[in-house]
């Protein structure tokens, strides 16, 4: 008889099973509320009515009793289908410390958030058989082990090393402290006969134009089909293999004649193949195994060379530079996290121009629905090991955990084409090297045999086909410093956090893996999440949701680079906006130039988990924010960019896409009034994949009056604007512009013309109507040109009534922040 599954993520309660609770909480020792399975407490005491909302104001102090609680989560079963040899119950998920009870009677243990459970109850489960799973605090599991495996290095105040749980459950310098427990992912019934697919690992390779697909079965057997000879049958693109089994561990072969191959996006189109494994017994189906695979190869280019060591992807043979982005979980309460979301926030990835994802250590391994968005999407995976910012030691009972835990991630994930890289941890390589880790670890385990031992050892038994890195940032041996830009990915943090972000024009490194600039979100995600009236950067709500350390500080002194104050909430609001934007523009420009020395950048971060001032390009209501748009133009396939080698100034044409860039470059020196001084035709041919350095003459190039010209270069479309000196030294001209408004249902054109020059012109849609979004961010304009805005989202009422100064009002640039007149 075929396995049988039934799900169970219905109809389950929650209760208070131990700790202190508000009085309003309290009652729930005695009397239940309904439980969302997959889900967590938060959310069902949120849904209840029993809390705040966590993310609004500052509700997350409020509710910090709930991660010190412990919870009971109950339920009811029907009875085991009958006919079979073997049921089991299955979590795919435990959020974290839990006991599994059947009738009373305790299945088992559990204290990892990030591996599944499987418990043995056959005969067991009749009508009425009353299943609970009772969560201990997940800070009382790791205040007991650090106590007892002693102190190690932190860089957050919460003890996350001590627990295979989100490390970010405890806050980050992006995050809330909202220590979850629950039945995260889905929990179901399994009844089977004979034996069962306990797990299938594809390893898909390509050699010459044929693929191979070696799939690893392990089989669970009963006793009664303990000696049976079972048959495996594998099938992808229109090939079937059939093999005989007899024993509990097999590899079973399928070659495939000249498949297609999956290419990153912006390489090649992505086919995927449905590939089947079916377990059969004399004919009768057992268990049936299906995911989609792709045919590629993937290599990490570790090469030495004169610059120092290589890091750089090659898929299917062809060097890529990675255009990349961290990826945080999209939720603090990530069982929120639904497929569809998962979808909009990549295809958001893919429309910017991205082409890797890396998967932060701090984090989550992630539903099999974002890996699946990938493989389709043609978005690069950088899937780190969940180990970030800490020393982790290596005892029992973690150590055992921890293998567990990555035999499984590693097996799960191994079918995803979209997978190209392991990676062992975030930061904590760099950490002992540099944070004083190692004098106060004493010789204390913290990670190094993870990272430099296991893990590695994990990946080359079970995942042969993809390259392991043993961190971000790693040099690739203690002989060179573990963040040595010349060897290995980097972090570049010293921008942000003490000088600026022209910091990052004194490197060129072999891959910038982490960089980035904060920025708080959209002004309607302010207003919707923030009680603060009036809005104000120290405002009580605004300082809570800054969580990095001295965050409005270094705000505030990377606006005085380049800007004057801000005399209201806000300029400030849209400068620091601009601030960010710039910021990794000036980065992921000047790398680019770099290409093929520097083999890509990933910028921290694309999302955010909640409403905050962060790093992210999309904000924690799925607002836009500048940078985001800002990105579309960096990724982009063709990129020009005024840059400097050797002191004198040069024009970068960056061409990633497969066909030539032929055209000519119109560069000129303006003065801030729109008058021409000087003008050059810059012919130029750039072959797929590559970078030219145009040189310029001196008399176009080179800015005689800091204060008052400016460098336009135009190609193909492209432009980049360079002033002659930083923007609160500039003589702006007033942001003289002209609007005409068409309105067409709920879609506004937005059409600007500028009558002076504008500099980061900028319609915030999300003020003319919290749903409205703009199609373009920031905009520079000459004197006489013009650009439309399509701005969607706005109720066709409330569209057509809008007009030229409700329009303005909405409208910021540089010349009004700097003392011009307001546009």
């Amino acid at each position: 008889m075929t396995k049988q599954s039934r799900s169970l993520d219905s109809g389950w309660t929650l209760r208070l099973a131990g700790g202190a609770a508000p009085a309003e909480v309290a009652g729930l020792r005695d009397e239940a509320v309904p439980a969302q399975v997959p889900g967590c407490v938060h959310a069902d005491l949120l849904a209840a009515g029993l809390i705040p909302d966590p993310y609004r104001d500052l509700n997350e102090l409020e509710v910090a009793w709930a991660g010190r609680a412990d919870w009971r989560y109950d339920t009811a079963l029907a009875e085991a289908p009958p006919g079979f040899e073997r049921t089991d119950l299955v979590f795919d998920g435990l959020d974290t410390v839990a006991r599994v009870l059947l009738d009373g009677q305790e299945l088992g243990r559990t204290r990892n958030m990030h591996r599944s459970y499987r418990f043995d109850v056959t005969g067991r489960v009749r009508d009425g058989s009353a299943l609970s799973v009772m969560f201990t605090s997940a800070y009382t599991e790791a205040e007991s082990l650090r106590e007892r495996l002693g102190a190690r290095p932190n860089e957050y105040p919460e003890p996350f090393n001590y627990i295979r749980k989100m490390a970010a459950s405890f806050g980050w310098d992006w995050g809330p402290t909202l220590v979850t427990a629950g039945i995260w992912r889905p929990v179901r019934l399994e009844s089977w006969s004979t034996a069962r697919l306990a797990s299938v690992r594809p390893l898909v390779t390509v050699t010459g134009a044929d693929g191979r697909i070696e799939a690893h079965v392990e089989l669970e057997r009963t006793a009664s089909g303990a000696d049976r000879e079972l048959t495996l049958t594998i099938e992808a693109a229109g090939h079937t293999a059939v093999q005989a089994v007899s024993s509990g561990s097999t590899v079973i072969v399928l070659e495939v004649p000249g498949p297609e191959l999956w290419w990153p996006r912006g390489y090649g189109d992505q086919p995927l193949y449905d590939c089947v494994v079916t377990l059969s017994d004399a004919g009768r189906v057992l268990d049936r195994w299906e995911r989609r695979v792709g045919f590629r190869t993937v290599e990490l280019d570790r090469s030495p060379d004169e610059h120092g060591t290589a890091f750089t992807l090659r898929v299917n043979g062809q060097p890529i530079f990675a255009r990349g982005v961290n990826w945080i979980p999209d939720d603090a309460l990530p069982a929120r996290v639904t497929p569809e979301r998962y979808r909009r926030r990549l295809v958001q990835a893919a429309e910017a121009g991205v082409d890797l994802v890396r998967v932060w250590g701090g984090g989550i391994y992630e539903d099999r629905a974002f890996y699946d968005a990938c493989d389709e999407l043609g978005l690069m995976v950088w899937q780190d090991f969940l180990f970030a910012c800490a020393a982790y030691p290596e005892e029992q009972p973690l150590r055992g955990e921890i293998e567990a835990e990555a035999r499984e991630n590693v097996t799960r994930l191994s079918p995803h084409a979209s997978l190209v890289l392991w990676n062992g941890n975030n930061e904590n390589l760099w950490g002992f090297r540099d944070w004083g880790w190692e004098p106060r670890l004493a010789g204390d385990s913290w990670g190094e045999g993870y990272y430099l031992g296991l893990l590695p050892r994990v990946v080359a038994e079970l995942d042969p086909t993809r390259p392991y890195q043993a961190g971000s940032p790693w040099s690739g041996s203690w002989d060179h410093h573990p963040n040595d830009p010349a060897h290995g990915p980097s972090h570049f943090w010293e921008a942000w956090n003490r000088r600026d972000y022209g910091d990052y024009l004194g490197h060129v490194p072999r891959f910038a893996a982490e960089f980035g600039w904060q920025a708080p979100p959209a002004h309607a995600t302010l207003r919707e999440w923030l009680g603060d009236d009036p809005l104000a950067s120290t405002s009580p709500g605004m300082l809570h949701h800054q969580k990095a350390e001295d965050g409005n500080g270094k705000l505030d002194r990377g606006l005085a680079h380049h800007f004057t104050v801000p005399c209201d909430f806000d300029q400030w609001h849209y400068l620091t906006q601009v601030n960010q934007a710039r910021a990794i523009a000036t980065g992921v420009a000047h790398w680019r130039s770099h290409w093929p020395v520097c083999g890509g950048t990933v910028v921290w971060q694309l999302n955010d988990c909640w409403p905050v001032t962060s790093w992210a390009a999309i904000d924690g209501a799925e607002r836009l924010k500048p940078l985001y748009h800002e990105l579309r133009r960096l990724y982009a396939d063709r990129l020009l960019t005024f840059q400097s080698r050797d002191g004198a100034r040069v024009l970068a044409a960056d061409n990633q896409s497969p066909e030539p860039w032929q055209g000519t470059a119109v560069v000129r020196r303006l003065r801030a009034d729109g008058t021409g001084l000087a003008e050059e035709h810059v012919p130029f041919t750039v072959p797929p994949r590559s970078v030219a350095l145009l040189p310029l003459t001196a008399e176009v190039a080179e800015i005689k009056d800091a204060a008052g010209e400016l460098l336009v270069a135009d190609a193909g479309g492209l432009r980049d604007v360079v002033l002659g000196g930083p923007d609160k030294e500039f003589g702006y001209p007033p942001a003289e512009l002209d609007l005409r408004l068409d309105v067409s249902g709920g879609t506004l054109m937005v059409v600007i013309t500028a009558r002076a020059f504008v500099r980061d012109l900028l319609l915030q849609a999300d003020r003319l109507g919290p749903a409205a979004t703009a199609d373009r961010g920031l905009v520079t304009l000459l004197p006489g040109e013009s650009v439309t805005i399509t701005v969607s989202g706005l109720p066709a009422a409330d569209a057509a009534r809008l007009d030229a100064a409700a329009v303005r009002s909405a409208l910021f640039c540089v010349n009004a922040a700097e003392g011009a007149s307001r546009p």
